[in-house]
């Protein structure tokens, strides 16, 4: 992937760089023409050799000199003498306009170079991110995952403002994610979190964080799995099924699990997503196996595993 950023960019980054030269005529002469020199991006463009998304970023951002520059390049696949290679398949995204993003507009002929798929965060693909590459805190993630089972979505609640203040959106809740793990000090942390996605944001998450200190401890139920209190109301059950994720171990497996299957299945499956993606050691256990071949039928349809 070669990812441009337009709205920084020359019409020149994307035709090529002219520089004199000269050209024979027919009879004999020489006259004195511009060549366009391709550079940086463009000639990784032209000289790909296996498959390769060109990006431009924020499209809608950029002048219309650089939009009518890129509008030749996409549609007719080549600039100024030089070829696109047939690998390579372009991409692009933009704000709308009313994002208050400093998007002017699009022009018509580059719009329509393009299929135009408009998207919208989705709370289940997040989390899968989350659970895996994106590296958020347990409990960050449980809350995400309550909050949109109690019928509220409380990654995306974007509100475009001229104020100083964010709102909730993938971005400022993975910002929240960061300051999580930084071990951000208490006395601070709603301040912060407040800042990245908004005072509602920060009141519901340290609300939701707040329920830990009266939560069974992971050694409570390692040592008795099966009698230790299962906790009262939705938000606690979030709670110890994120904070069960991230302390299991290959060796507590079994008895975590013993505990955790004594709560609604949908609690059981999250566990088992949070607990795996942190750790793929443990779809190789027999606990894990035990869940799949129980849990096979409830799984279709609620979340994929494995």
């Amino acid at each position: 992937m070669v990812i441009t950023h337009p709205v920084v960019s020359d019409p020149t980054d994307y035709k090529g760089l002219p520089f004199p030269a000269k050209k024979k005529l027919d009879n004999g002469e020489e006259i004195d023409v511009a060549k366009f020199l391709p550079y940086g991006e463009l000639l990784k463009c032209i000289n790909a050799k296996r498959p390769m998304v060109y990006f431009l970023d924020d499209l809608g951002q950029s002048p219309a000199s650089v939009q009518a520059a890129v509008m030749q390049l996409v549609l007719a696949r080549r600039i100024n003498g030089h070829k696109v290679s047939d690998h390579v398949v372009f991409m692009a995204a933009t704000n709308g306009r009313g994002d208050r993003a400093a998007v002017q507009g699009i022009l018509e002929p580059v719009k329509s170079r393009f299929i135009i798929l408009s998207l919208t965060p989705n709370v289940d693909d997040w989390i899968e991110w989350a659970s895996g590459p994106g590296d958020m805190p347990p409990m960050l993630i449980a809350f995400i995952e309550w909050r949109k089972q109690e019928g509220a979505n409380m990654l995306f609640n974007f509100k475009p403002t001229s104020d100083i203040i964010n709102s909730p959106s993938p971005r400022t809740v993975a910002t929240v994610g960061s300051i999580v793990n930084s071990g951000c000090p208490q006395s601070i942390m709603h301040d912060m979190i407040k800042g990245a996605a908004g005072e509602a944001f920060a009141v519901e998450y340290m609300g939701f964080a707040s329920v830990f200190e009266s939560l069974p401890s992971i050694r409570d139920i390692e040592a008795n799995p099966l009698k230790v209190n299962i906790p009262e109301g939705s938000s606690l059950r979030y709670a110890i099924t994120a904070a069960l994720a991230s302390g299991t171990t290959e060796k507590n497996f079994k008895y975590v699990y013993e505990y955790i299957r004594r709560m609604p299945k949908e609690l059981l499956v999250l566990y088992m997503r949070m607990a795996t993606r942190r750790d793929e050691r443990l779809k190789e256990t027999d606990v894990f196996d035990s869940f799949l071949a129980e849990y096979a039928d409830e799984i279709v349809g609620v979340y994929q595993i494995g």
